[in-house]
């Protein structure tokens, strides 16, 4: 019996490769449907892949996307180089902290605090461009396939955006991760007003936005691919380690905020106070890696490197086949994040 699933999928840099490895093992299962796709920044990426390529070319040819996404950041992904690489290579944690400490990395993390990317006026425009404008949006954007939303945050209002269907462009995706940090606002007219906004990286309001899978159309089951950890047990104490973790807590907040709404409703109509049919009661499920997440920092989401890409993609594709392992039987019946738990 095929599972039809919804996925949120996660803002977090380079991070993103986890998604990646999830991704492939879930398109090559023919026994899970993706009907919905929200993304934010490094999601919003991976989404805008997995639908253009599952409209042009079915399951294969969203692997395919999503390989050649990835070797445009970064990977390397010629299957006779890929393993000796990473058999070769010292542990994640090893690679994170020799380029958190690096010079080269320490003179770009002090630029970037001191000075405003509008100093450098074009050059600091933000090089997704290049990656994105490859992206063909005519299927992206096309009515057929899994639904498919990219958030961003309005820099004016501070609210959540939503691009769909044909608001969906190259300047949509670049704006979903444009860190304010390190690149000038992405200016994009509003299809309805007319007026032109600008916008954050969205995970400052939705990382991902969970809202727009509650239609009733769409299955009950979301997929949370986590790759911003949700819990450190080491207290950060030198100046990288607290940005990071502010950086992971802020990116989280939003969809926390979320989880913690369904919780509340979930509530209601297990007490009966509200009547069944009234409100969707979703199904929450999560697929993380928390323990190479920790080992990770700001560096490795900053800047890729093929070494890290690779471990993250291999470490989304054991994650994801553990979960299918232990919970296929559960998609489409009942969640299995205790949302209890995660709130009390």
């Amino acid at each position: 019996m095929t599972k039809r699933i919804n996925l949120a999928l996660q803002g977090g840099g380079a991070h993103g490769a986890f998604t990646w490895g999830v991704l492939n093992v879930l398109l090559q299962d023919e026994g899970i449907e993706i009907a919905a796709l929200s993304g934010t920044s490094a999601g919003a990426l991976n989404g805008a892949a997995v639908k253009s390529g599952l409209v042009a070319g079915g399951r294969d040819g969203a692997v395919e996307n999503l390989r050649w996404l990835w070797s445009q950041i970064g990977a390397v992904t010629e299957p006779e180089f890929a393993p000796w690489m990473s058999a070769l290579s010292s542990s994640a944690a090893y690679w994170a902290k020799a380029l958190e400490f690096s010079p080269a990395y320490a003179a770009f993390d002090f630029t970037t605090r001191m000075t405003s990317p509008y100093v450098y006026g074009p050059l600091m425009q933000n090089p997704l461009g290049r990656i994105v404008g490859d992206f063909h949006f005519d299927e992206v954007c096309a009515p057929d396939g899994p639904q498919l939303w990219i958030c961003a945050t309005n820099v004016r209002s501070g609210k959540i955006k939503l691009f769909s269907g044909k608001d969906i462009g190259p300047k949509a995706i670049m704006a979903s991760a444009c860190l304010p940090s390190l690149f000038q606002a992405v200016e994009i007219e509003d299809s309805e007003t007319g007026k032109l906004e600008a916008y954050w990286d969205g995970g400052y309001t939705g990382n991902p936005a969970l809202y727009p899978l509650f239609h009733p159309d769409l299955p009950d089951d979301i997929l949370v691919v986590n790759i911003n950890p949700l819990y450190r047990e080491e207290l950060p104490t030198n100046s990288q380690a607290i940005q990071n973790r502010i950086n992971e807590i802020s990116f989280n907040s939003s969809l926390l905020r979320e989880l913690r709404a369904i919780s509340f409703v979930k509530r209601l109509l297990a007490d009966g106070t509200m009547g069944r049919g009234s409100m969707k009661d979703v199904l929450v499920h999560m697929i993380s890696d928390d323990e190479l997440m920790n080992a990770l920092n700001v560096a490795t989401k900053t800047i890729p490197t093929p070494v890290i890409l690779d471990r993250l993609r291999l470490a989304g594709e054991v994650a994801a086949k553990a979960f299918l392992s232990a919970h296929r039987d559960d998609l489409n019946e009942r969640g299995t994040v205790d949302l209890e738990a995660m709130f009390s």
